[in-house]
C-alpha cells in the first residue's frame, strides 16, 4: 500500500445548516396545511350544526302544522280562533295529539323573541284556563327575521289570519320565511289538512 490515507468526509457546517433550513421550511408549510385542514373541519362541524338545527325546527312546525285542528278554543277573555296569526307577531293555532299518542291536544305558538330565537309555547290543553301560562321552549336562536303568510281561499298570500269572520278555521296553507344571522333566507311552504 501506498501512503496515502484516506480520510472520512463527513458534512460541513453549511450543508447542515442548509439540511435545517429546509426541514425547517418543511415543517412550516405542513404545520400552516394542517392548521388550514383543522379550521376548515371547524367550519364544516359549525356549519353542520347550525343546519340540523334549522331541519330540526322545519320539522317540528311542519309536523303541528299537519295536526293543527280547526276548532276555536276558550279562553278567560272569550273565544279564540283556531288559527290566530298577525304580521310581526308569529302564529297561535290548535294543534290534535298525534295518532302514535305521543303528545296531547294542545295550544300552540311560535314567535320570535327579542333574543332572536323562534321559541314555542305549548299550553296544557287546547282551551286555555284563567292565567294559563304556555311553557316556552326555544326551537331556534340566530334568527333576524321569522315571518308567516297564509294562503287563502282565493289562492293569495296574506300576512294575518283571520282576516274576517268570513274566512275558514284554517288557512290553506303556512309559508314560513326565516332569514338567520349569518344572511341566508330560507322560505318554506305548508299545507294545511283540510
Amino acid at each position: 500500500m501506498t501512503g496515502h490515507q484516506v480520510r472520512a468526509r463527513g458534512f460541513t457546517l453549511i450543508e447542515l445548516m442548509v439540511a435545517l433550513l429546509i426541514l425547517s421550511l418543511l415543517a412550516m408549510m405542513s404545520f400552516r396545511g394542517l392548521g388550514a385542514v383543522l379550521d376548515a373541519r371547524d367550519q364544516v362541524r359549525q356549519e353542520t350544526v347550525k343546519w340540523k338545527r334549522v331541519a330540526a325546527f322545519f320539522s317540528r312546525f311542519q309536523r303541528d302544522v299537519q295536526l293543527s285542528a280547526p276548532r276555536p278554543v276558550r279562553a278567560a277573555s272569550g273565544t279564540a280562533p283556531a288559527w290566530r296569526g298577525q304580521a310581526g307577531s308569529g302564529a297561535e293555532f290548535s294543534r290534535f295529539a298525534s295518532a302514535e299518542g305521543m303528545d296531547a291536544a294542545r295550544r300552540v305558538a311560535y314567535r320570535l323573541n327579542e333574543n332572536r330565537e323562534i321559541e314555542l309555547w305549548l299550553w296544557p290543553g287546547l282551551d286555555v284556563a284563567p292565567n294559563a301560562q304556555p311553557v316556552r321552549y326555544s326551537v331556534l336562536s340566530a334568527v333576524a327575521q321569522f315571518e308567516l303568510q297564509y294562503l287563502d281561499a282565493g289562492l293569495v298570500w296574506v300576512d294575518a289570519w283571520p282576516r274576517s269572520e268570513r274566512d275558514p278555521p284554517l288557512p290553506q296553507a303556512v309559508r314560513v320565511r326565516i332569514v338567520l344571522d349569518s344572511g341566508e333566507d330560507l322560505v318554506r311552504v305548508f299545507a294545511l289538512q283540510s
